[in-house]
């Protein structure tokens, strides 16, 4: 932890440095810094200026030990599958030790690294820090605006490529139905039986009293019964009659969900799944239109859901916020 930090302050210097010396160069800059203060520059001039390639190695130095120190930890710990990957992991962390123009700004990526591993070690917290809130939130605005545009125009070429596609219906069904199809019928049937079954073990109270007012309902108004029931006794002998087929009802009901368990039921669902499915698989120039402008529907529908910027409701929810906590400024 300690070694970091002393990392993270040295990166800070030093790249603070080479800000202010690469200002230095610039003619009218140096004349104005003379002018503001000519003893500074001066010292600047004599001990940093002309000595500055030295004391970049000397960072640089501190720097090329941090990375041999951290490639030698990564060994001892096996944190990659071969000793020599530390390198190109941290890559960043090597270009940045040649004391070159161009690779020294790679040293903002050991600053960044640094923090990421602090954050980890929860000694920082980064995402408090308005730099960081800024970031992540116009760095999220200008994802989600690249990936909708790539999407859009991913969705728009396959619009193109089914309104000229031929037959799209027929090739869906030839080859991706059709080699599928005994695997569809077969689980299409499982489900139909697992739901009727469950169904009616779930329900079959209902079921039971339905069937029995069914009956009932049927025996009311069935002439020849009405006749029965003014004879001596009939009402009893309606009654008995009327229990009986309700408890035969009852019984073939219960008999024949019982009977989806059966073998022959399951062959007779199979085929009748299968009868369904070669009829809607029967495709015509008509049928293939249809499907085609349904999907060519379904994906404008998933543009428009893609075109919408939702990177402006989360940055007015801030603002709205706000408001609310603020209140009225003024009240009469």
């Amino acid at each position: 932890m300690i070694w970091d930090l002393a990392v993270v302050v040295l990166v800070a210097i030093n790249l603070a440095l080479l800000l202010f010396d690469s200002l230095f160069l610039i003619p009218p800059l140096n004349s104005a810094f003379g002018a503001v203060a000519p003893g500074l520059h001066t010292a600047y001039d004599t001990y940093i200026r002309a000595n500055f390639v030295e004391i970049d190695l000397c960072f640089v130095a501190i720097f090329l030990l941090d990375v041999l120190l951290g490639w030698a930890i990564a060994i001892a710990q096996r944190r990659y599958a071969r000793w020599f990957f530390y390198p190109f992991v941290h890559w960043y962390d090597v270009l940045g030790c040649i004391p070159l123009a161009g690779f020294r700004l790679l040293r903002v990526l050991r600053v960044v690294s640094l923090l990421i591993r602090l954050q980890r070690l929860g000694l920082v917290d980064v995402t408090r820090w308005r730099l960081y809130r800024f970031y992540r939130t116009y760095y999220g605005v200008l994802m989600e605006e690249i990936s909708d545009r790539v999407a859009i125009n991913l969705l728009g070429d396959l619009q193109k490529e089914i309104r000229n596609s031929e037959h799209l219906t027929q090739r869906i069904s030839s080859e991706v139905i059709q080699p599928r199809k005994a695997a569809l019928v077969d689980e299409i049937a499982s489900r139909l039986e697992r739901t009727v079954s469950k169904g009616y073990a779930e329900n079959h109270q209902q079921v039971h009293r339905y069937v029995a007012a069914l009956v009932a309902r049927t025996m009311e108004e069935n002439e020849e019964l009405r006749r029965l029931r003014r004879l001596p006794m009939g009402d009893a002998v309606a009654e008995s009659i009327e229990r009986s087929l309700s408890d035969i009802a009852s019984r073939v009901v219960h008999e024949a969900i019982d009977g989806l368990r059966s073998p022959h039921f399951h062959s007779l669902m199979t085929d009748l799944v299968g009868s369904g499915i070669d009829a809607w698989l029967q495709v015509d120039d008509k049928t293939d239109r249809v499907t085609q402008q349904v999907l060519i529907d379904m994906l404008e529908l998933l543009k428009e859901q893609v075109a919408i910027k939702r990177w402006k409701s989360e940055l007015s929810e801030p603002q709205t916020r706000r408001d609310d906590t603020a209140g009225p400024t003024s009240g009469v």
